[in-house]
């Protein structure tokens, strides 16, 4: 049976600080308003390579109770951001190859990603936009 592993937004705000990133962290709901919204919560980031990535946990996946007890968010989307804007990762990379959002990570696989974008170097964009390949 697999362990579900439920990502809130400061654990993956720690994830992203880990890897060096400036992170902002905001919650789908208040307080002051009860009512569902389109996401849990949503975490940006932006690293020092001039790379960004914004991480939004949808509304909270319910499981049957012999997979996990009750709501979790255990998948998050992922979406990549270069120069303010979507983007997708240049040739090579096993990410955001022709796409400019990852769906369904789990915490083990966002990790990898994170890791991936904190150290992609920015001339691999210019390089691949010079021969035509992105």
């Amino acid at each position: 049976m697999e362990d579900y592993k439920p990502m809130t937004a400061e654990s993956v705000g720690v994830l992203l600080q880990e890897a060096g990133a400036e992170v902002m962290v905001r919650s789908g709901r208040t307080e002051n308003y009860s009512a569902p919204r389109e996401f849990s919560f949503e975490v940006r980031a932006t690293f020092p390579n001039g790379m960004g990535m914004q991480v939004v946990a949808r509304q909270f996946n319910y499981r049957d109770p012999w997979e996990a007890t009750g709501r979790v968010n255990d998948m998050v989307d992922v979406s990549l951001l270069r120069d303010g804007s979507f983007s997708p990762l240049p040739k090579g990379f096993a990410y955001f190859q022709g796409i400019d959002e990852e769906c369904g990570l789990d915490e083990e696989r966002l990790k990898e990603l994170i890791g991936t974008v904190a150290g992609i170097n920015p001339k691999l964009f210019l390089l691949q936009e010079m021969t035509g390949d992105l």
